[in-house]
């Protein structure tokens, strides 16, 4: 049997960051049975701090961060923190929009756990992180170039690995595709084909 999170409560808590909050917080909205706070870039420390510490709050988990590529923005990434308030029984959902050229403070001096977390961001992003001990790659190899969650980033990668028996050693060599990719023509469930079926015509109609 699923347990919904109490709306009303969410809702007040909302209201209460919001107004205790005001300088450093954007939005706070409850969708989907979730608070999302929308917060300014140079007030998430202290944001941050406050959900941490706040009586009302007390949100003592860092749970997750990621991050969300939008390319057509100016502000091209969101960056989502997700923390839980064990002491509340509640979760927030807090995210700040940044240019690509943006630096993010680093949460590590409020939880430490956000090390990980932001060095894979990093890695899977290119997003850097003011303040980071130690911000440094830690999915890719360190010769890696791009960030592969980047929405510009190509399907293929740039470079394929493997193991040279001659050499004794791993080789890094351009991708090299051995069949084009097939070109989509979505006009029939026979995707490249070059003839209309009957009923394709229908489409321009609609």
């Amino acid at each position: 049997m699923a347990v919904y999170p109490d709306i009303d409560a969410l809702s007040q808590l909302a209201d209460h960051i919001s107004q205790r909050r005001s300088n450093d917080v954007l939005d706070a909205t409850v969708e989907f049975n979730e608070l999302t706070v929308t917060a300014t870039l140079s007030g998430l420390t202290d944001l941050v701090e406050f959900l941490r510490s706040d009586s009302s709050c007390r949100f003592s988990t860092l749970i997750d961060i990621t991050a969300v590529d939008y390319p057509q923005r100016p502000q091209r990434f969101d960056v989502v923190w997700h923390f839980l308030s064990m002491y509340q029984n509640q979760r927030i959902r807090v995210k700040v929009a940044i240019r690509e050229d943006e630096l993010v403070p680093t949460l590590t001096n409020i939880h430490p756990s956000a090390n990980w977390y932001e060095r894979e961001i990093f890695d899977m992003f290119g997003i850097l992180f003011a303040g980071h001990p130690d911000l440094r790659r830690i999915l890719t190899d360190y010769g890696f170039r791009g960030h592969p969650l980047r929405k510009d980033f190509p399907t293929t990668g740039y470079v394929e690995v493997r193991y040279d028996e001659t050499a004794k050693r791993v080789i890094y060599e351009p991708v090299k595709l051995t069949q084009e990719y097939r070109q989509f023509d979505f006009l029939s469930p026979w995707e490249g084909a070059k003839y209309v079926l009957p009923g394709d015509e229908k489409q321009g109609e609609q």
